[in-house]
């Protein structure tokens, strides 16, 4: 909920926020001097005269400041343009070095205080549930069988080159070595590393020159794996450990199910991405193994050292002395070193294991040959043993804390790191399928057929024994490269492991037969099985994502039929009785807005708990949740607990999407805080009893009634200015960067499903993307002005007022819709915004839909302050609101340069001698420079 901050507030506020200007201060310093060192005294001047007539041009609305503004960025030269763009850029990458250190010192200060576990933290959940009657056997139960599962994607507004996150990383832990106490001596080195490290980013290619790849894409990730996930998640599992035996008392013992599990869709998301392919799929396996294999490998070598345990002075285990002497190593000089001896071994099958998945560069050989392991599960049973025989014999201190997360990690990551989805559009099914039963001769247009033969023809050919494709027959090149990633895809789970690929998920789900149609790839390639008394084996689970307020609509039914179907109850039988399904919020969005989007994915739920429960099937809901607030985005804490009761139940997958992951996961402390933010989330969300009382129950119908009143109304709104206003579509494509950001080398996938200037074929990651770089955000909140104004005009005003107002205090889906909205209009700036529509060249055009817009962004803010009773945005998050406002001074000269530099691009034909790559290359680094800024933007 929205709330008024106090005076006091602020003041402390303030006061805690010292740390951070003087960092701001010392690293706006340290690029300052580079900048005079490197570019010269005038354009250190042309900077600042920039920064402070744009200060000027927001706090005063002066005319007058914009026009000088104006007339200073046209006569720039060309150089120096690039060199103003990319002081602000790096300016924004600093300040969020800063930000970011700040939140861990904040955090280490609340917790070296011992106050009262912080909102959002394990040992929060867990009083909560406590004071709320759930017991220890409750708690280990829920954390026995759930699967939390963040998954990372590449899209196409990553602006992060991986040279460039790796020396922000550098600087983020040379910033916080300065927290300690350090010697003047060891202090003026620190500031010249500091120095050296933002020389080196000034110095460093901020673009890439060539388009991004899959591989780029699959490295860039992998990135991360070696910063946070491989250290981070198992310490995660041995704190939320001793957390649950410090809240309970009770001692602590360890859970053994791996309860938090990374996915990917890197390498495996196809949809709309022709450059992925087997090859790819079998690239990021080997890729993803090789990491994993490479982390272990360096344990395992480290812990050789550090185990110098001898049988002279202690005993050890049975099982540990027959590691010992099955290992390799026959050295005379580690005969009592049981330990040693048997990490030398265990290093042994961990090299023959990683050349066998691929790797090729071990860099440490090993003392001499052993068989590769099976499975990790032998794995893991190899360091259980040492772990036993220390426990037993006085040495259960030396297993923590690198012989314990070793095995926790081999528990969680495999030989795998990360489970691979697959994903593709149904339409490309349909039409496989169809070249498939043409050349077989089953049935001559499969794609004419109405729905209710289309199911009955592939229930059909479900319970036949001979395949439709055959060997001997061509196929276009579309059918054969999709059997060929299926065929993959088995080959990858027979190498890697049944969790390196189990999911298929299929995009623009809109029937029955969609999923039906999987079903039957999947027979064709061997991943669908009946054995010899009729039970059917499915490798991969099939989920339907529904995407379009229609699609979402149908969700339940389409659930419910295709679970009544006795194939379908009896594999989901064996998938433990539980069947996933993702929901997308992107594309939600787009289609009907911010508010209608929320809506229907809420009622989508609500829907399908009942199915699935009428079903006695448990459902796993996957969130396809975006960076920004109108593609699902913003605090994945209360966007958890405000999920519809009965929704979670320790069951969750969500996406994490573009420059989100750099945002959440390049600094190991901070990637940590996320992790554990969403397993709080997911533990309190699932175990949080539910409400019995009726009045509740009637409140929350009552609540509903309203939200659904309000969604009409809002969709109405958003439908009629983006796909009903004549011209709105010319004018997107004209005051937003869209044709520029389509031309970066951000991403492997195209910008836009197909080559027109539909918005229904623009991605809907672009389409939000270009409306933050525009700063109108429109996505995040258009529509609610005019609906909640309508539905309030509608009846007594205040009345009506006084029932939104309830919502926000007792509905947490409200209050999150809102709090997430107003951050949006935080950041959402009109006059920054009346700069890109001046590139509309139709004046007419240009105020009329510019007059909307400013219209609905006006009752939008007379709404919202009418609900919340705020007057000024993020009220309740002074923190955030400080750091928008500070970095405003340096984001808005950026948007500025941008809009200068568009004019010239655009004034300019693209074959002209004139057009020079510098103004290309000047646009790029302020979309960076942008996005960076504002970070949930993509």
């Amino acid at each position: 909920m929205v709330k008024q901050a106090s005076a006091t507030d602020e003041q402390a506020g303030a006061d805690k926020d010292a740390p951070l200007k003087e960092d701001i201060r010392l690293l706006g310093r340290l690029l300052g001097d580079i900048l005079r060192e490197q570019e010269g005294e005038e354009v250190f001047a042309v900077v600042e005269t920039i920064r402070q007539t744009a200060v000027r041009f927001r706090r005063e609305a002066d005319a007058g400041a914009a026009k000088e503004l104006d007339g200073m960025l046209k006569i720039l030269t060309k150089e120096q343009t690039i060199s103003v763009v990319r002081a602000f850029s790096y300016f924004s990458h600093l300040a969020n070095i800063a930000e970011d250190q700040h939140h861990i010192r904040r955090r280490r200060a609340h917790l070296l205080a011992g106050s009262t576990p912080q909102r959002g933290s394990i040992g929060h959940a867990l009083c909560k549930l406590k004071e709320a009657g759930v017991g220890e056997d409750t708690v280990k139960g829920f954390f026995q069988d759930a699967l939390i599962a963040p998954v990372l994607t590449a899209h196409p507004t990553e602006v992060q080159r991986k040279s460039i996150l790796d020396a922000e990383h550098d600087i983020a832990r040379l910033l916080a070595e300065r927290d300690l106490p350090l010697t003047p001596k060891e202090r003026a080195a620190n500031q010249h590393m500091l120095r050296a490290r933002v020389s080196t980013l000034w110095q460093t290619r901020m673009l890439r020159y060539s388009k991004l790849t899959v591989a780029d894409e699959i490295e860039n990730a992998l990135s991360y794996y070696r910063i946070t996930f491989l250290r981070e998640l198992p310490a995660l599992y041995d704190d939320i450990e001793a957390d649950i035996a410090g809240q309970y008392c009770t001692p602590e013992a360890p859970i053994d199910a791996p309860y938090v599990q990374m996915g990917s869709w890197i390498g495996g998301d196809r949809d709309g991405n022709p450059n992925v392919n087997a090859g790819t799929m079998r690239h990021a396996l080997e890729r993803q193994a090789t990491t994993i294999m490479d982390f272990y490998l360096d344990e395992a070598h480290a812990l050789g050292a550090e185990l110098s345990v001898s049988t002279l002075m202690v005993a050890c285990s049975p099982a540990l002395q027959v590691l010992a002497d099955t290992s390799p190593d026959t050295s005379d000089h580690r005969s009592d070193e049981p330990y040693r001896r048997a990490l030398i071994g265990i290093y042994a099958r961990l090299a023959s294991t990683a050349r066998e998945l691929g790797a090729t560069n071990i860099l440490r050989k090993e003392v001499g040959h052993a068989e590769p392991y099976a499975s990790p599960a032998a794995f893991s049973a190899d360091l259980q043993v040492l772990i036993d025989s220390l426990d037993a014999n006085h040495g259960g201190a030396l297993a923590r804390p690198r012989l314990t997360t070793l095995k926790r990690a081999a528990d969680i990551f495999g030989f795998h790191l990360a489970s691979l989805d697959m994903r593709q559009s149904s339409d490309i099914h349909e039409r496989v399928l169809a070249e498939l039963f043409a050349k077989a001769g089953v049935q001559a247009d499969y794609a004419a057929l109405d729905e209710d033969a289309k199911v009955k023809l592939l229930l059909a050919e479900l319970a036949q024994s001979r395949l439709l494709f055959s060997p001997y027959i061509e196929y276009s090149a579309e059918t054969d490269s999709e059997l060929t990633i299926l065929r993959a895809a088995r080959e990858i789970r027979q190498r890697y492991g049944a969790r390196a690929i189990r999911n298929y998920i299929i995009s623009h789900t809109e029937t029955v037969s969609d999923l039906l149609e999987v079903l039957v790839l999947q027979q064709e390639t061997g991943l669908l099985r009946r054995s010899a008394d009729g039970e059917s084996t499915l490798d991969l689970m099939v989920i339907p994502l529904f995407e379009t307020i229609p699609d979402l609509q149908r969700a339940a039914g389409i659930m419910e039929s295709v679970m009544a179907l006795p194939l379908v109850k009896q594999l989901i039988a064996k998938q433990g009785q539980i069947q996933e399904v993702m929901l997308g919020y992107s594309d939600s969005n787009k289609d009907g807005g911010f508010l209608t989007s929320n809506w229907e994915l809420y009622k989508a739920e609500v829907s399908l708990v009942e199915i699935f429960a009428k079903a006695g099937v448990k459902l796993r809901l996957f969130h396809g949740r975006g960076g920004t607030v109108g593609r699902g985005g913003g605090p994945s804490y209360e966007a958890i607990l405000a999920q519809p009761k009965g929704t979670v139940n320790g069951q969750i997958r969500l996406t994490e999407q573009g420059e989100i992951i750099a945002s959440k996961f390049s600094n190991a402390e901070i990637g940590r805080r996320n992790l554990e933010l969403l397993v709080a989330a997911t533990l309190e969300a699932s175990l949080t009893p539910p409400a019995s009382d009726e009045g509740q129950k009637t409140q929350l119908a009552r609540f509903e009634s309203v939200m659904g009143e309000i969604s009409g109304l809002a969709y109405k709104a958003y439908r009629n200015l983006v796909y009903e206003t004549p011209g709105f579509t010319d004018y997107f494509f004209a005051a937003t960067p869209i044709a520029e950001i389509a031309e970066l080398n951000l991403g492997s996938r195209p910008a836009s499903r197909k080559s027109t200037k539909r918005i229904e074929d623009l991605r809907a990651i672009p389409w939000g993307f270009s409306w933050g770089q525009c700063r109108l955000l429109l996505p995040g909140w258009y529509g609610f002005g005019s609906a909640v104004g309508g539905w309030m005009a509608a009846g007594k005003r205040e009345e009506r007022l006084a029932q939104l107002r309830d919502m926000v205090q007792h509905w947490p889906f409200f209050a999150t819709l809102l709090s997430n909205m107003d951050m949006v209009l935080a950041k959402t700036d009109l006059a920054i915004a009346s700069r890109y529509a001046e590139l509309v060249a139709d004046k007419e055009l240009r105020e009329r839909i510019f007059k909307r817009i400013t219209e609905e962004y006006a009752l939008t803010l007379e709404c919202l302050e009418a609900i919340t009773g705020a007057r000024e945005r993020l009220a309740g998050n002074p923190l955030l609101a400080r750091s928008i406002t500070n970095r405003f001074p340096y984001l808005d000269p950026l948007n500025h340069l941008q809009v200068e530099l568009i004019k010239r691009r655009r004034n300019l034909s693209a074959e002209s001698d004139l057009a020079d790559p510098r103004v290309h290359r000047g646009i790029h680094l302020s979309i960076n420079g942008v996005a960076a800024g504002l970070r949930n933007t993509g």
